[in-house]
């Protein structure tokens, strides 16, 4: 007797664990479908077209952080603030000319009063490093890009190519479906782009992370339709 009540009450419990799950994925997933039918659509009510909006800028080496300079040049300064400017640990040079673009706006009469913090994340994988031993650096990169994330929780992500955004697209994405802060992604490929996306495009793209995707030649925009050609940025 003993036995049969031990073996109900062990079937009883597995039933509702595995109830509990199915419950439990069901409703993630309704949440993702829910993110990405509402990802790109109009906030709303949600945000006042009056507030300043709290905005991550990620940079990358080379020709992204130049690219993404002359973004910045024509983005209101008031609208978007403060700024929070990441670029890989790895990358100096990115920040610096972030710094000097501040100090330019700082000299400026009306921008007085607006702020920028500058921060640093590890890379995910280095140039030539084996695939095998970034599966550990990008375990480090995603719990940094995370806890970087839990401090800023932007309200608008902005970034062009450079893979330190990965971590940081995908974490911003689990923040709205599970409810901690909706951050609008706006991703713009990178102007060397011409035929194809790069990798992080590509993902951002295909996974429907980006709330919006703008490229600069009209065949990407043939190519990959949901994408808005917006012309040469340089």
């Amino acid at each position: 007797m003993e036995k049969n009540s031990s073996f109900c009450f062990s079937n009883l419990s597995s039933n509702l664990l595995i109830t509990c799950l199915i419950t439990f994925i069901t409703i993630f997933l309704h949440r993702v479908l829910n993110v990405i039918y509402r990802t790109g659509r109009p906030l709303g009510k949600r945000v006042s077209p009056q507030r300043p909006l709290s905005t991550l800028i990620v940079l990358g080496s080379g020709g992204h952080t130049a690219e993404m300079i002359n973004l910045l040049l024509v983005l209101r300064k008031e609208r978007f603030t403060p700024r929070f400017y990441i670029a890989a640990a790895t990358d100096n040079m990115s920040l610096q000319k972030a710094r000097v673009l501040e100090n330019s706006l700082a000299d400026s009469s009306e921008t007085k009063g607006l702020s920028a913090e500058f921060m640093q994340i590890y890379r995910s994988r280095e140039v030539g490093q084996s695939y095998v031993t970034s599966v550990w650096t990008t375990l480090v990169a995603m719990a940094h890009a995370l806890w970087l994330m839990i401090k800023i929780r932007p309200q608008v992500v902005l970034c062009n190519g450079p893979g330190t955004c990965i971590p940081i697209c995908v974490i911003a994405f689990f923040f709205k479906v599970v409810g901690i802060r909706w951050s609008s992604i706006f991703y713009v490929e990178s102007i060397a782009r011409v035929k194809r996306l790069s990798l992080s495009g590509l993902l951002l793209y295909k996974l429907r992370i980006a709330d919006q995707f703008f490229v600069q030649w009209p065949q990407l925009q043939r190519k990959y339709p949901r994408a808005h050609y917006v012309g040469c940025l340089m």
